[in-house]
């Protein structure tokens, strides 16, 4: 082979990683969806519990599952998320990073549990508190409700279920994370 064409051929490999890396990192808020403004970064660090979501691959059968939200040395946030796989009797645990899309002030966040892959994570409704959460993915598919204790007021629940199917969300689809002791 031509030894001309080999800075052609790592550029076209760059740019086509480059192209897959970008499609893989989908990093968008729901149409019509508000990321809260202004937002605190450091009130929303902590634990928190997952109250509903929609179902996918990562937590198929999990209960107990909570995130823990804590800062990294570069000021990326490091989100430690667990819950108990109940088929396998289990724990299973999952650690990522996430970084603000725009700026801090803006709860628009990018997560990575996998390399360059980066998805969007949204508060897109939260208490003057800070202890309940609406979380919206990078589209319809990817809801959730947190809490900082295992359970929610009835008021709070039936307010972000109201706003997520003004959004578009098909809440019948919500999956109600059970929490219960381990043995």
């Amino acid at each position: 082979m031509n030894k001309n064409k080999w800075p052609v051929i790592l550029a076209a490999g760059v740019a086509a990683t480059a192209v897959v890396i970008s499609l893989n990192s989908c990093v968008s808020i729901p149409k019509g969806a508000r990321a809260v403004q202004p937002f605190d970064k450091n009130r929303y660090l902590g634990k928190w519990y997952e109250i509903a979501r929609f179902d996918f691959k990562f937590e198929k059968n999990l209960s107990n599952v909570s995130a823990t939200y804590s800062l990294n040395s570069d000021g990326s946030i490091r989100v430690d998320n667990k819950g108990f796989q109940y088929k396998k009797r289990e724990w299973k645990e999952s650690i990522g990073k996430a970084k603000f899309v725009n700026s801090e002030n803006e709860a628009r966040l990018k997560v990575s549990f996998f390399g360059p892959f980066y998805a969007g994570y949204n508060v897109i409704a939260i208490d003057d508190n800070y202890q309940h959460a609406l979380i919206a993915g990078n589209n319809l598919n990817y809801l959730w409700i947190l809490s900082r204790t295992t359970t929610i007021p009835e008021s709070v629940k039936n307010d972000y279920l109201a706003k997520a199917k003004q959004l578009g969300y098909d809440t019948s689809e919500l999956i109600w994370t059970k929490h219960e002791e381990v043995h």
